[in-house]
């Protein structure tokens, strides 16, 4: 695969170095090692998504939570959207619109500095996956993202493109081999035993052709309301059987 190397103009990833200074992730340190961190900034209060954009990332990472329970070495997982990624104290975060990172779990003291962004020498990984929305063609997800993303060691690159800004294809997965992300000629992450795929349905209460995470065999990973409508249609065939049996449901 050839990667384009033109930069696009800047974006909330872009004001990164051309080459990056450290070879690979931190390795997890012990908290007393951990670097000091008052003079970064993690989070600067001004949310510039738009409306699609932020009900996808919101179905990406309500469904995981709601219905998913996680794989690894233990079922913990971190899913969340816009969440600065530092990797290196001298350099600013990464941020991508959705990431999961699995077997690592948010600390007690949330609200404490060092633990309200993903700060890999305290998590001792990077995310398995990262997804990308485009919504125009000037965010660089196919260029300086791609790169960015390779160069912190993300085994998983997802750019959903719903607009065809950037190519035909709306949905393009890349796995890091050596170094380098090369396209996968399927939607399943078998390191992680997810799957992505184009589902056309409402989510909050908009008709479109959403980008969902689901099962190796291709089973959906429900959303809270797919949830409570499958229980209750489940509760009124039970209903019915029971009525058919002359036994009133409502006195069981």
């Amino acid at each position: 695969m050839t990667i384009a190397t033109e930069l696009s103009p800047p974006s909330k990833n872009d004001n990164l170095p051309n080459e990056l200074d450290f070879e690979a992730p931190p390795q997890l340190l012990d908290p007393a090692d951990w670097p000091k961190i008052d003079h970064l900034i993690t989070e600067d209060d001004t949310p510039v998504d738009n409306i699609p954009s932020a009900k996808q990332q919101r179905l990406l990472v309500e469904s995981l939570y709601t219905s998913w329970r996680g794989t690894g070495t233990t079922p913990a997982f971190i899913a969340d959207a816009n969440i600065g990624i530092f990797f290196a104290v001298g350099s600013p975060a990464l941020v991508p619109d959705m990431f999961l990172s699995l077997d690592v779990q948010v600390a007690e003291e949330w609200w404490h500095k060092r633990h309200r962004s993903y700060f890999l020498w305290e998590f001792g990984k990077p995310p398995e996956v990262v997804v990308e929305i485009v919504s125009n063609n000037k965010g660089g997800e196919d260029t300086t993202k791609m790169r960015n993303y390779a160069r912190i060691k993300i085994a998983h690159y997802v750019i959903f493109d719903p607009q065809a800004q950037l190519s035909t294809e709306p949905l393009q997965i890349y796995e890091l081999v050596q170094g380098r992300y090369v396209k996968q000629n399927n939607n399943i992450l078998a390191e992680v035993g997810l799957g992505l795929t184009l589902w056309n349905g409402q989510y909050e209460d908009k008709e479109a052709v959403w980008l969902r995470w689901c099962y190796p065999d291709g089973r959906l990973i429900l959303t809270g309301t797919e949830r409570a409508e499958q229980e209750y249609q489940r509760a009124e065939r039970l209903a019915a059987k029971l009525r058919e049996l002359g036994i009133d449901p409502d006195l069981v």
